[in-house]
C-alpha cells in the first residue's frame, strides 16, 4: 500500500487520547500534543541559537513532528507508568520500535525506508535537539496538568504530572530551559492564585528537588 498506509494512518493519532482513564475538562489527543511540541521547540530552538548554539533545525523538525507516531501500535502509556522503571522504559521503547521497524519494512517502498527509520527513530538523545524535544514534550506536559489543575480537577495524577516535568525540566541543560524557569514559569505560577490546588507550593517543592 506503500505512502498512503502512512499518511492513512496518522488519522490514528486523533483519536488515541493523552492520560487514559483519568477525568479531564479537556481531552487531548497524540496528534494535539504533537503539533504543539513543535511549536514549543520552534521558540525553544530560537532561545538557544540566541545564545550561539547552533541548531539542526531538519533533524529537530523530524523528530519533534514524529515523536510519538509510535503510539498508534502500543497507545498513550501514563507516564508515572512508563518510566515506573528503567527496565520497565526499555521494554516499552523496545516494543514500540519493534513495531515501527516492523511497519516500515511492510508498508514503505524501498527507496524512502532508511529516510522514515530516520525520521521516526527515538529523538531523544544528548544532542541539542534531541534535548530540545525532551524540554518541549515535558513543557507540554507541565501546560496540560496546569490546565487541569487550574480549572479544578482534583484527579493527584496531575499534581504528579506538573511536579515531574518540572524536575525533569530543570535538570536539563539548555539556555532555553533556563529561560523557561526564569521568565515564563513566573507568568504561569501568577496565573494559578485563585486554583483550589497550591501550584506554587508545588512548583517551588519540584525545583527545589
Amino acid at each position: 500500500m506503500g505512502i498512503h498506509t502512512y499518511f492513512q494512518s496518522l488519522n490514528d493519532l486523533e483519536r488515541i487520547i493523552r492520560c487514559p482513564g483519568k477525568f479531564k475538562f479537556e481531552e487531548h489527543s497524540v496528534s494535539a500534543h504533537s503539533w504543539k511540541v513543535v511549536q514549543y521547540a520552534k521558540t525553544l530552538a530560537d532561545i538557544e541559537e540566541s545564545n550561539g548554539v547552533t541548531v539542526d533545525w531538519k533533524k529537530l523538525y523530524e523528530i519533534t513532528s514524529s515523536h510519538d507516531y509510535g503510539e498508534i501500535f502500543i497507545g498513550d502509556i501514563k507516564t508515572p507508568v512508563k518510566h515506573h522503571s528503567l527496565e520497565l522504559r526499555g521494554m516499552l521503547q523496545q516494543v514500540e520500535e519493534g513495531m515501527i521497524a516492523h511497519f516500515i519494512d511492510e508498508n514503505i517502498p524501498e527507496e524512502l525506508k532508511s529516510i522514515f527509520r530516520r525520521q521516526l527513530r527515538e529523538g531523544k538523545d544528548d544532542s541539542v535537539e534531541g534535548l530540545i524535544l525532551e524540554m518541549a514534550d515535558k513543557l507540554d506536559q507541565v501546560y496540560e496538568a496546569f490546565t487541569e489543575l487550574r480549572r479544578g480537577n482534583t484527579e493527584k495524577e496531575f499534581v504528579v504530572m506538573y511536579r515531574e516535568a518540572l524536575i525533569k525540566i530543570k535538570n536539563i541543560k539548555l539556555h532555553c530551559v533556563d529561560y523557561f524557569l526564569q521568565h515564563i514559569l513566573p507568568d504561569l505560577v501568577e496565573e494559578s492564585s485563585n486554583c483550589p490546588v497550591d501550584i506554587k507550593k508545588i512548583t517551588k517543592e519540584a525545583l527545589d528537588f
